[in-house]
């Protein structure tokens, strides 16, 4: 093939993934403004009730036996097991209930 052809398919080929990611970015920043609404709907109504919501009071007493063991590794794969978090979510919910209770 001639080399502006290639060139030329190769500016449409990267201007056509360019314009995908473009879509896929703009619908992910619309879902997080719906996030965001609802978590700040959630955070109303819970002033309204006047409750409070802490997600680090909800830990398994297996889970608390586990940091307290000073067994991380196992803490985080009861998390895991007991919330369906992923690694990195489940190591920093665990990471933080440590920092918490001073561990």
């Amino acid at each position: 093939m001639d080399t502006p052809i290639l060139i030329l398919l190769a500016i449409i080929l990267v201007l056509g993934v360019l314009g995908i990611l473009g879509a896929r970015l703009n619908e992910l920043h619309k879902r997080a403004g719906v996030l965001f609404r609802v978590e700040a709907k959630l955070d109303l109504l819970l002033r309204q009730a006047n409750l409070t919501f802490d997600p680090y009071q909800a830990v398994t007493p297996e889970i608390r036996e586990a940091i307290r063991q000073g067994r991380k590794i196992k803490a985080i794969k009861l998390y895991r097991e007991t919330s369906g978090a992923g690694l990195k979510e489940a190591k920093d919910f665990i990471e933080e209930v440590q920092r918490r209770a001073g561990v």
